[in-house]
């Protein structure tokens, strides 16, 4: 079972910046470059909403039409870590953000960070 952990999640003003990160570890049968690798977003009352993906190689992304043109997802496969540089935050990005790791059948969620954004 592949290992999840987000941070840097915080309090934010709109129209600012921030890269919360994603660290995987606990891989057995496979490595971090072997599994696709997802954002999601759960606001406050709402279903989880899918954010954005990134291939094994990253060398292809999409995006959720909420947030195309703002956010960029990348990955560094030598640290076992993922990214997320979130820019133009508005009010509504506000919510927890979960990394997920994706092989097959085989997904594993991270805990979640908190990302507010607020006046």
């Amino acid at each position: 079972q592949v290992h999840l952990v987000e941070s840097g999640g915080v309090v934010v003003h709109p129209g600012g910046s921030l890269t919360p990160s994603c660290a995987a570890s606990g891989f057995t049968d496979f490595t971090f470059s072997d599994y696709a690798m997802n954002w999601y977003r759960q606001a406050p009352g709402r279903q989880r909403e899918f954010v954005a993906a990134i291939t094994r190689a990253g060398d292809n992304t999409i995006y959720g039409d909420s947030v195309k043109g703002r956010f960029t997802i990348y990955r560094d496969n030598a640290k076992n870590e993922m990214y997320l540089q979130m820019n133009s935050l508005k009010l509504e990005d506000t919510g927890v953000y979960y990394c997920n790791a994706v092989r097959g059948s085989r997904r594993s969620w991270g805990q979640g960070t908190q990302v507010t954004v607020s006046s």
